[in-house]
């Protein structure tokens, strides 16, 4: 593992939803190494054990929920049991999401509200929960976007609309506790091979040229390439680092 620097985040508590694979498992294995003590969710059972698994193995410290986030009771009882079992919480990371293409006109209501739970809701409702206690420690909270949130995307309404609003949520709140010693940022990576990339799923009659620019010219990342900024953003020495969307996403933005 590249770039871990040891002892970033001794004594400190990071809630990280969507930990059972890809970006949000990369995250845990990243902070985990770096000396963070993680409490873990994923709806993903299996998942969720093998990532815990991977931290323990090399010596992190490790508790894990299963859980579904489009519930504000299971994201409220998540904080609540993350500062009962460690006495605190440090960092809270929102990394669980879902994704899928549609024509616009032919998306189904259970789609779209599933899409907008899991992406809105459960990030809206863990900062609820979390920021009373985050505000005790001087924490902060990184929040996963997407370059989704920041460009139209045919297809895509939906999920465009969904990280929009993290984005928003991110700035939002960066405002409204600019007075605090709270630390709200997102990242809004490009394509990542992660299994929810792997299972994206588009009509099969999609005019392609209409994605060409959004696919980009290098290729997708890696999770570990998002662990590397969440790492930064929600270390205890980046006090200068408020309010702001970090696009990681191999130029996909820049025009």
């Amino acid at each position: 593992m590249s770039n871990v620097f040891p002892g970033r985040f001794d004594e400190k508590v990071a809630l990280l939803t969507g930990a059972g694979s890809g970006i949000g498992r990369a995250c845990a294995i990243r902070l985990g190494a770096e000396g963070a003590r993680l409490y873990l969710h994923d709806i993903n059972a299996d998942g969720l054990s093998e990532t815990a698994n991977i931290v323990s193995e090399a010596g992190g410290t490790v508790t894990t929920r299963v859980g579904d986030v489009t519930s504000r009771a299971e994201c409220f009882a998540t904080v609540e049991a993350a500062v009962a079992t460690y006495g605190k919480l440090d960092v809270l990371a929102n990394v669980a999401g879902i994704a899928g293409g549609f024509h616009f006109t032919e998306m189904p209501e259970e789609n779209y509200r599933r899409m907008f739970a899991v992406n809105v809701d459960g990030p809206f409702f863990l900062c609820q929960a979390a920021i009373p206690q985050l505000l005790k420690t001087g924490g902060n909270i990184v929040n996963i976007a997407s370059n989704a949130g920041l460009m139209g995307m045919a297809y895509q309404v939906a999920y465009t609309m969904t990280k929009g609003a993290v984005v928003q949520l991110t700035r939002s709140l960066a405002m409204e506790y600019a007075k605090t010693n709270l630390r709200v940022n997102a990242v809004a990576p490009g394509g990542i091979v992660t299994n929810l990339t792997h299972g994206f799923t588009m009509p099969s009659d999609i005019e392609y040229d209409l994605m060409a620019p959004y696919i980009g010219h290098r290729g997708q990342g890696e999770p570990e390439d998002i662990a590397d900024l969440v790492s930064l953003l929600a270390a205890p020495t980046s006090t200068n680092i408020h309010g702001a969307i970090f696009s990681s996403d191999r130029g996909l933005t820049a025009s």
